[in-house]
């Protein structure tokens, strides 16, 4: 009599989880980089031996690389490139996060109590949020830089009529697609109140998206507002951004090319790694 094999159930292969994903390379990587940048900029001016950014002597001016006291050398002013570059990164990173975060707490909320409920104020919040998206970004961002004139606090708002509306479509679509789900559905039915909706529902489901958007738009904002402190719209001088050290580089530019090489190098790597990080984000959330 033969005896029937074992029949072994296939059970097909969960996605990574939350470990998995932290094991990734491709999110070990760029977040490693991106954390000894981070390191570098805040915890670095202040264990390491640095001269201030600002006030340096201009009889120690236009020092070369290696030069004691001065790891990367003195810019015109006698200031050390070295303190300039990390104070500077320390202003850039929290421009991006401050708009980013802006961004997603302001444009998050009105996009999904839009889609949440619909009719007239999503008519109305959607109509203000096209008039601003009408505009050239860009056009619009320079408009409220130029009126609110140039510091750190007028870039992040600035830059805020930049990032909002983009928030708020992406999580007004969002809740819309989460509005055809049973769950929610089942919560109406239950008689739960919409503000509990919104922030035990809506806010966990729409908050993937609206972060994946977020890491990618930090790239894009710290670009943006290099480019506003080289117009000379974003943070002044003498306080170091990465946009007004280029700024003021390219005055010297082919006598001491290395003060516009080491910002634009830094600038460059720190875009790049929010950039992967962001589509990594974005490829693991959609399920791809």
């Amino acid at each position: 009599m033969a005896v029937a094999e074992p029949v072994t159930a296939v059970v097909p292969a969960a996605p990574p989880g939350r470990r998995g994903l932290l094991r990734s390379p491709a999110v070990v990587l760029p977040g490693g980089l991106l954390a000894l940048i981070t390191a570098a900029c805040f915890v670095g001016p202040v264990v390491l031996p640095l001269p201030p950014p600002v006030g340096g002597s201009v009889l120690s001016s236009y020092l070369p690389a290696l030069s004691p006291g001065h790891l990367l050398g003195t810019d015109p002013n006698g200031n050390d490139i070295l303190s300039r570059v990390l104070h500077g990164g320390r202003s850039s990173l929290i421009v991006a996060v401050s708009v980013n975060l802006l961004g997603l707490l302001v444009g998050g909320t009105l996009g999904a109590v839009s889609g949440f409920l619909g009719g007239i104020v999503d008519t109305v919040i959607m109509r203000v949020l096209d008039v601003l998206i009408a505009f050239p970004s860009l056009v619009l961002t320079l408009a409220v830089a130029q009126s609110l004139g140039p510091s750190r606090t007028n870039t992040v708002l600035a830059l805020a009529f930049f990032s909002v509306p983009a928030f708020a479509r992406i999580a007004r679509a969002a809740t819309l697609r989460l509005r055809e789900q049973p769950f929610m559905a089942a919560a109406d039915l239950c008689g739960t109140p919409g503000h509990r909706t919104l922030l035990r529902h809506v806010a966990p489901n729409i908050a993937p998206q609206l972060i994946t958007f977020g890491m990618l738009g930090m790239g894009i904002v710290m670009v943006i507002e290099g480019a506003l402190s080289f117009l000379g719209l974003g943070i002044p001088p003498p306080a170091p951004s990465w946009g007004n050290m280029i700024a003021q580089g390219q005055q010297s530019l082919s006598a001491t090319p290395m003060l516009v090489v080491w910002p634009c190098l830094v600038l460059f790597v720190t875009v790049l790694t929010f950039n992967l990080l962001g589509e990594t984000l974005r490829a693991r959330w959609s399920g791809r």
